[in-house]
């Protein structure tokens, strides 16, 4: 087994799914394929698991006359010790958390559809809906309900989606056989994958995926220091929240930056159960475990989560560090109920036409006291009057916003509009807000405009610095802002025009009389030649 890229096998699996996918719309196909890479990370990772606890007591894999194993080592062990399994699953219970009986794992799976097996469609079947009720806990619950093994789309009738099935798992088979199945190598290339259908998928995107940049400086702002940025990174974090994590990713990334072990829980929300379960697959892939993350399904504007409507301040939960990319202007239907809710009493609601200041207040209410958040919104919550003004107020006298930083346009999948950052915290030490207008700088793409490093590191270095910069930041001072009504419109503090010369008119005037001046020498010097000539002078 060769340790190849891990970006490689993202790219060799994306080719694969780029030939296989036919007619198919890729937000479908993506669903099949992701399922099919999951359930190869489960089997790997649940066969890995039993052969270190079984040990010599596993007996070799059974292979064909090509080499290719028909019956997988914990496949045969379980057909020798009938009376031991029982037993045995209750260890990997409480050591792994799960269990996958061997005719449910991938190699199985896959051995199936390279034999053209006729009953690969109903073992498939089978398969998810054990590992959904029966492998173990609450992190499997529902987990594909959203892939439909009968669905039209893979035929039209059994034959034709077994046949298809086939088709689609022997060639994933084939491009993962070579490469190492670590929760790092399937976990980036199912990263690499989320991005590649995302590109191709529109608008739709915006449901699940955060471009990798953007979830870097996210990632980056609250894993530092809330109340002194300066001094670097925190050492741990208990939680992080994100309140529309589509498929993990940001929380992913904050997780990747504080190292394993760094953050206590991670939580989430998602209202699309299709993404939801995206999420899950997505956490269990990179190796957090199931008592590791909180991954719910709900409307997140009405507070669809039992454990965030407890009414007792003191055992309400709080977030540590809280970052999201909440769909953009999202019209909401706000009601005379939520206006008592405890999120918004204090602020006001969003209005019907976007939910934007909504998302941001329910994921400020529950933010701890040290805590920092980071949000992706649209410009418009920077300068829109009405009741969006009297929000924005609010959080500005109140100390609460820290840093706007304006990004370019056409960064995002899902809409060409350039977007905001804004920081907030419930107490900070400065009294003025950082603007960092960033927008002009990026690589400029013919699909999407890109964010280098080096762009990335300059805005994090700008925000833990607080650094002035003509044409790029500057911390401004809470009188100034009040002066333009808190309107946060980012040019108004840092304008990245460029000065045009100042023109003097006297040195204009001199300057055009010399010209002038030269023009009547050099024709009366002409015209001494032409007379010397005999011809007529030039007027």
């Amino acid at each position: 087994m060769t340790n190849t890229n891990h970006d490689e096998l993202g790219k060799v699996l994306w080719n694969i799914a780029d030939q296989l996918r036919g007619a198919m719309d890729a937000d479908d196909f993506k669903d099949y394929m992701l399922s099919f890479l999951f359930l190869r990370y489960l089997s790997d990772n649940y066969e890995a698991a039993a052969a270190r606890e079984l040990g010599p007591e596993l007996p070799a894999a059974a292979l064909n006359v090509e080499g290719v194993p028909v019956s997988t080592p914990l496949h045969r062990w379980y057909e020798e010790n009938p009376y031991d399994t029982e037993e045995f699953e209750r260890l990997m219970r409480r050591k792994l958390h799960y269990v996958i009986q061997p005719q449910f794992l991938w190699g199985h799976v896959a051995e199936l559809a390279r034999t053209h097996s006729e009953d690969l469609l109903t073992v498939l079947q089978d398969a998810f809906r054990y590992i959904e009720n029966e492998s173990f806990a609450s992190a499997f619950n529902g987990l594909f309900s959203e892939i439909n093994l009968s669905s039209e789309k893979l035929g039209r009738n059994y034959a034709e989606r077994n046949k298809k099935l086939q088709s689609i798992i022997g060639r994933i088979a084939d491009g993962l056989r070579g490469f190492e199945a670590d929760s790092d190598s399937l976990g980036d290339a199912y990263e690499y994958l989320i991005g590649q259908f995302a590109a191709g998928s529109g608008k739709k995107a915006g449901e699940f995926y955060t471009p990798q940049p953007i979830s870097d400086i996210l990632s980056r702002i609250v894993t530092l220091d809330g109340q002194n940025p300066k001094a670097g990174p925190k050492a741990h974090l208990d939680t992080v929240f994100d309140m529309a994590c589509g498929s993990g990713s940001l929380l992913l990334n904050v997780r990747k930056r504080m190292g394993r072990g760094g953050i206590g829980k991670i939580y989430g929300q998602e209202k699309n159960i299709t993404t939801y379960n995206l999420a899950r697959m997505n956490m269990l892939l990179h190796g957090v475990k199931d008592s590791e993350f909180e991954i719910t399904h709900g409307d997140t504007l009405l507070n669809e989560w039992d454990a965030l409507r407890e009414q007792n301040p003191a055992r309400q939960p709080r977030f540590d560090a809280v970052v999201a990319n909440p769909p953009f202007s999202l019209r909401w239907e706000p009601t005379e109920a939520l206006a008592e809710d405890m999120r918004f009493k204090n602020y006001g609601l969003a209005p019907k036409s976007a939910a934007d200041f909504a998302f941001l207040l329910h994921g400020f209410h529950y933010l701890s006291p040290e805590g920092t958040m980071a949000v992706i919104l649209p410009h418009g919550v920077l300068f829109r009057g009405g009741v969006e003004e009297r929000i924005r107020t609010k959080l500005l006298r109140d100390g609460n916003i820290d840093t706007v930083i304006g990004l370019p346009p056409n960064l995002f999948y899902s809409t060409g509009i350039p977007v905001c950052i804004l920081v907030l915290k419930k107490c900070k030490m400065s009294d003025d807000v950082l603007f960092i207008n960033a927008a002009e700088q990026f690589e400029r793409s013919k699909r999407q405009n890109r964010l280098l490093p080096e762009h990335i590191d300059k805005i994090i270095d700008t925000y833990r610095e607080r650094r002035t910069e003509a044409r790029y930041s500057r911390a401004v001072p809470m009188s100034e802002i009040e002066g333009h009504e808190f309107n946060l419109n980012i040019s108004r503090y840092v304008s990245t025009a460029v000065d045009e010369e100042e023109i003097v008119l006297a040195d204009v005037y001199r300057n055009l009389f010399d010209i002038e001046k030269r023009i009547r020498n050099a024709r009366d010097e002409h015209n001494a030649f032409l007379a010397e000539l005999g011809l007529p002078p030039l007027p």
